[in-house]
C-alpha cells in the first residue's frame, strides 16, 4: 500500500509529517513511502535524504494524481477541501483534524468516503501515549515559550553573583500545568528562573513541585477533567480566581499562560487590569492566543506593547518555530498510529479498537461521531 506526505500549505506551517530516519519503520511493514519535493526542507531533510532511506519524491504537478491513488495520507495540518475532494474512496488520511477548525474538510473527506483520523481525538490512555501528537507538540510550545520569556525580558534569568554586586534572578508566573506548562517550568527552571505555577488541578501540584517550582494553592474547588485536561470553569469561579491570582502576576518578571480546553476557545486568565501592575518591562507570553488568547490583548503572532513597558507575545504556529524536533515527534506519533492499523503490509482500521475507534471522524461516506 502506498503512504504520501504531501507538502504543507498552511502559511507558517514548517514542519512535516514524516523524517527520513524512521521511514523504515514502514517500509519494513510493507509499505511504499512517497513524499512530495520539498516537504521537510524546513525541518532539515531534503529530498535526497527521504530517497536514501528509501522512499521516492513526487513533484507538485503530480500532487492530484497522488491523491487521487494513495492508500494513506500523511500530514500535519488538515488537508485542503479541494485536496480533500480528490481522496479516493477507502483512502486514509491521518493529520490534525477538528471540527472547530477543519469543519468544511471533515465533509469533503466523508464525501470523498475516505477515512480520516484525527491526532485530536486520540483518547488520553496508556496504549495511545505513543501516539499523541497533542502531548508532543505542546512540549515543543512549553520549551519555546520560556525561551522567548527569557529573550524578551529585559533581565537575566538566573541569580549572578559578580564583582559589580548582585544580580537577582527574574521571577517566572506559569498558569496551567499541563504539558505545555510543566515544560515552560523546566525550562525556565534550567534557565535559573524562580518559577511559581498555578493549575485548576491540584494533582498537578506534585509534578510543579517535583521540578523546583513553587505550587500556588488558592482556595478554590478543583476542577479536575476527563483525560487529564480541566473542566471548563463558571463566570463566577473565574472572576474568583482572577481576584486571587492578581498579587502573584504582579510580583512576576515574566508570565506564560497555557492553559487550553480542547475545542473549545481558550479560557480568560488574565484581564488588562490583573497585569497593568507589573513591573516595567515585564513580558507576558500567551501561548494560547491563537484560541482567544488567555490574556487580554494578545494577538496570535504579534508582539503587543501595552502601559507600563508591558510586552504581551502571543502565540501563533508555535510548534512550528521549533520544526526538526517537532516534526522528529511528530513523525513517530503519526507513524505508531499507522502501524496500529498496518497487517502484513495492509493498513486496515479496526473500529473494535478504542484509539481507531475515538480517533476516526469519517468513515464509507459518512461522518462518525466527534466529527
Amino acid at each position: 500500500m502506498r503512504v504520501i506526505v504531501p507538502a504543507e500549505t498552511k502559511n507558517g506551517e514548517k514542519r512535516v509529517a514524516l523524517l527520513p530516519d524512521i521511514i523504515s519503520k514502514l517500509t519494513r511493514a510493507g509499505l511504499t513511502v512517497a513524499i512530495q519535493t520539498g516537504a521537510g526542507v524546513h525541518a532539515g531533510a531534503n529530498d535526497d535524504a527521504y530517497v536514501a532511506a528509501g522512499a521516492s519524491v513526487f513533484g507538485a504537478t503530480d500532487l492530484d494524481k497522488e491523491l487521487s491513488s494513495a492508500d494513506v495520507i500523511l500530514s500535519v495540518q488538515p488537508l485542503t477541501t479541494a485536496q480533500a475532494a480528490k481522496v479516493k474512496r477507502g483512502g486514509i488520511t491521518i493529520s490534525f483534524l477538528s471540527s472547530s477548525n477543519a469543519a468544511d474538510s471533515i465533509d469533503a473527506l466523508a464525501q470523498a468516503g475516505a477515512t480520516a483520523i484525527s491526532l485530536e481525538a486520540v483518547p488520553r490512555i496508556s496504549r495511545a501515549q505513543s501516539m499523541d501528537a497533542l502531548t508532543s507538540q505542546a512540549l515543543c510550545a512549553g520549551y519555546k515559550a520560556a525561551l522567548v520569556g527569557a529573550e524578551l525580558s529585559p533581565r537575566f534569568f538566573p541569580l549572578l553573583m559578580t564583582a559589580a554586586g548582585t544580580v537577582t534572578p527574574a521571577n517566572v508566573l506559569v498558569l496551567g500545568a499541563g504539558v505545555a506548562g510543566l515544560q515552560a517550568i523546566a525550562t525556565a527552571r534550567r534557565l535559573g528562573a524562580v518559577v511559581s505555577a498555578y493549575d485548576v488541578r491540584p494533582s498537578s501540584a506534585d509534578e510543579v513541585r517535583s521540578m523546583g517550582a513553587t505550587f500556588i494553592e488558592l482556595e478554590l474547588e478543583a476542577l479536575e477533567g476527563a483525560g487529564g485536561y480541566a473542566r471548563e470553569m463558571t463566570e463566577e469561579r473565574a472572576a474568583k480566581q482572577r481576584e486571587l491570582l492578581t498579587p502573584y502576576i504582579t510580583k512576576s518578571h515574566v508570565l506564560i499562560t497555557t492553559a487550553a480546553v480542547p475545542g473549545r476557545p481558550a479560557p480568560r486568565l488574565v484581564t488588562k487590569e490583573m497585569y497593568s501592575s507589573m513591573a516595567e518591562g515585564s513580558v507576558i507570553v500567551d501561548l494560547a492566543a491563537e484560541s482567544g488568547g488567555n490574556v487580554e490583548g494578545s494577538k496570535p503572532g504579534e508582539i503587543v506593547n501595552v502601559a507600563g513597558g508591558i510586552k504581551i507575545w502571543g502565540g501563533k504556529d508555535v510548534p512550528s518555530q521549533l520544526p526538526f524536533h517537532a516534526s522528529y515527534l511528530y513523525s513517530r506519533n503519526v507513524v505508531n498510529l499507522l502501524l496500529l492499523m498496518t497487517k502484513e503490509g495492509v493498513v486496515t482500521p479496526d473500529f473494535s479498537d478504542e484509539i481507531i475507534d475515538a480517533a476516526a471522524l469519517t468513515h464509507d461516506g459518512a461522518k462518525r461521531k466527534g466529527a
